[in-house]
């Protein structure tokens, strides 16, 4: 089975417009994700954009670029329209890069590829990092996750999950941090796109409850450490150079 990454990007952004095209150390954001994915094992790297400014960013480096419709409503749905338009087999993977992570490691986009590879049964594969910090536990902007014992995903919440009864445990000793990259099989990544939102997706904001919703099996690898910087704000651009120029966020 074939191992493509893809990495939706466009221009419109409330926070941060343009954000594709934002400057972090001397080129622009979409760059630094694209050579993240060139850093994988993936047979291709593909960028998803519905912007042609953005796709001329990226016209000198090694991968292809799908102009997409303007009208999705999420990364799922615009990766979607490419497979679909290129006919990608059912059983090829597919790695959504998100693309404001300039900074994930190319063994994460490997992991969750593999995780598919491993396990037939499953439709998805996503990442995982262990909680240690109670105050990022009760913090709805970051979503907390809880596996079977098989390692299949149960529940994704922005919620505190799983919850202490005793009113003196902050934090238990399984708490997981989600992180927001993906491995797809085809053909679950259509029959995502070709559903609704379900109740507890728009509930919790939350696209991968979709796929539990429709019974899909999500296997979470947990990863030892992941730097945890989006570029969602101008903030967010100074740490992130900070990161690539081997500092920590907090120097």
């Amino acid at each position: 089975m074939s191992v493509r990454v893809v990495i939706p990007a466009r221009y419109g952004s409330s926070r941060l417009p343009g954000k594709p095209l934002v400057e972090i150390a001397g080129k622009p954001l979409v760059c630094h994700v694209c050579e993240r994915g060139l850093e994988s094992r993936a047979e291709e790297v593909w960028l998803a954009t519905d912007d042609e400014r953005i796709a001329a960013a990226v016209e000198d480096m090694p991968v292809r670029v799908a102009l997409t419709s303007g009208v999705h409503a999420s990364g799922t749905d615009r990766i979607a329209e490419v497979a679909a338009r290129e006919n990608w087999e059912d059983e090829d993977i597919v790695v959504n890069l998100q693309g404001d992570e300039p900074l994930m490691p190319a063994d994460a986009i490997d992991a969750v590829a593999a995780s598919l590879q491993a396990n037939p049964e499953a439709e998805m594969a996503t990442l995982a990092v262990r909680l240690y910090e109670a105050e990022l536990f009760a913090d709805p902007h970051v979503v907390k996750l809880v596996t079977d014992t098989n390692g299949d995903a149960l529940y994704f919440s922005r919620a505190p999950i799983p919850r202490p009864r005793e009113a003196d445990r902050e934090l238990p000793a399984e708490a997981l941090r989600h992180v927001g990259l993906y491995a797809y099989r085809v053909a679950a990544l259509a029959r995502l796109a070709a559903e609704p939102p379900c109740a507890m997706e728009r509930e919790e904001g939350l696209e991968q409850l979709r796929a539990l919703w429709l019974g899909m099996r999500i296997r979470v690898e947990v990863a030892d450490e992941i730097p945890m910087t989006s570029v969602d704000t101008a903030k967010d651009i100074a740490r992130t150079e900070r990161w690539l120029d081997g500092q920590t966020p907090e120097t």
